[in-house]
């Protein structure tokens, strides 16, 4: 019998099985061979979640979106399906749902965000149901393209709440795929489509304003600012919007629709706060360079769940993980932390069937195309390849795996 094998490393517990905890998991056992690293996460299934609004939109398969999750976790790394409900920083264990508790030298919380259907009352009871949908679920993107292939006429509502949300372009590609379908099937003059979002601009990045509002121009969308979705009237099929253009001004409007998309309002999971990890708005408070803790230094975050100032995206995370990777090596090698995240963050917005606008920014605004040859304000066919094609494969067989193309880090 061969004598157990001692790990003299130190022990890593990633706290997310999703992209930004598998990928970081990849990354880490790029830089640390034998590195003992469990992960937390309690569902069964892996996710490519910007795929499902190009199912939305009939262009994309549903069911390529999905793997098991023992697929995807790397091998030889532990699997505790399990959900933490508290973190102990300062005796350095976390706490699961179901009792256990899991000590660690290294800990990453990669939780993502949670979708908060419920703060939108009457929402639930009619999800999937009376023309109201949201490609934000799995199980509804498919409910979306039903809906949008069997409109004919009358009211469609695409509904943006206040950021941060994941993929803040994500309300509007529904509505583009939607009108362009409806263009091609020559009956969008026969449906009103509005556009009501929480916040007064179209786009955070003002270059990318002017292309998108001639798209909402093309496909003859009234566009509402400061429209907040609160309550629901399914069976009814109305939406209540407060609108709030300013303190005096704050009133209640009423909408009739035939189909609704709803993007729900979002928040950090509730034991980051519990836990005394978070900033004044929940989220986990890191150092928006190197995305260590501000105040429990063997702590990192990475992807949605963190504070740091940029657009919550998959492309956002691509290059996170890549930061916390190097980082989380070097705190184990006891050598300075030299990786910094330069707030880059891409929004692929699918402005119609083969045509795409890739936003590509960081922190403050700045512009970071990844092919500055090329004029990212405009629609292009080779961002919609991207998109459409590239990217889903590139995740499964390449971020999933440790593949860091374009990722590097930057240093100070």
């Amino acid at each position: 019998m061969k004598p157990e094998k001692i790990n003299t490393l130190k022990k890593v517990v990633v706290i997310g099985g999703g992209s930004s905890g598998i990928g970081v998991i990849a990354s880490i056992r790029k830089r640390v061979k034998d590195a003992d690293i469990t992960v937390v996460e309690p569902n069964d299934c892996h996710y490519y979640q910007p795929a499902w609004t190009l199912v939305g939109g009939g262009l994309f398969d549903i069911n390529k979106t999905q793997r098991a999750m023992r697929d995807v976790i790397p091998s030889g790394v532990s699997w505790l399906q399990d959900s933490v409900v508290r973190v102990d920083p300062n005796e350095k264990y976390i706490e699961t749902r179901q009792g256990k508790r899991v000590s660690y030298d290294f800990l990453i919380v990669a939780c993502g965000l949670v979708l908060r259907w419920d703060k939108i009352e009457g929402l639930e009871e009619t999800l999937g149901f009376n023309g109201v949908t949201s490609n934000y679920r799995f199980d509804l993107a498919e409910y979306t393209w039903q809906l949008v292939r069997e409109m004919q006429g009358g009211k469609a509502i695409f509904s943006q709440p206040t950021l941060p949300i994941k993929c803040a372009g994500a309300p509007q590609k529904a509505l583009y795929l939607s009108c362009d379908h409806w263009r091609r099937q020559g009956v969008l003059n026969n449906i009103n489509v509005n556009f009501c979002l929480a916040g007064t601009a179209v786009f955070g990045i003002p270059q990318f304003v002017p292309p998108l509002s001639g798209y909402l121009e093309k496909y003859r969308a009234q566009v509402n600012f400061n429209h907040n979705l609160i309550r629901i009237d399914g069976e009814n099929r109305q939406a209540i919007f407060a609108v709030e253009k300013n303190e005096e001004e704050k009133r209640e409007l009423t909408l009739p629709f035939d189909m609704l998309h709803v993007v729900p309002p979002q928040s950090a999971p509730a034991f980051i706060s519990q836990s005394g990890l978070a900033d004044g708005t929940g989220w986990c408070d890191v150092d928006k360079l190197t995305l260590q803790h501000k105040h429990w230094p063997d702590i990192f975050a990475v992807g949605d769940c963190c504070s740091t100032p940029n657009a919550k995206t998959l492309a956002a995370a691509r290059k996170q993980v890549v930061v916390v990777a190097e980082n989380v090596a070097a705190r184990i090698h006891g050598t300075p932390l030299t990786a910094h995240y330069d707030g880059y963050g891409s929004c692929p917005l699918t402005v119609e069937k083969g045509k795409v606008v890739l936003a590509e920014f960081g922190y403050d605004g700045k512009l970071l195309p990844t092919f500055p040859l090329l004029d990212a304000t405009q629609p292009s066919r080779m961002a919609w390849w991207l998109k459409a094609c590239f990217l889903p494969r590139f995740y499964w067989a390449g971020m999933l795996r440790g593949v860091e193309w374009f990722a590097g880090s930057k240093r100070p």
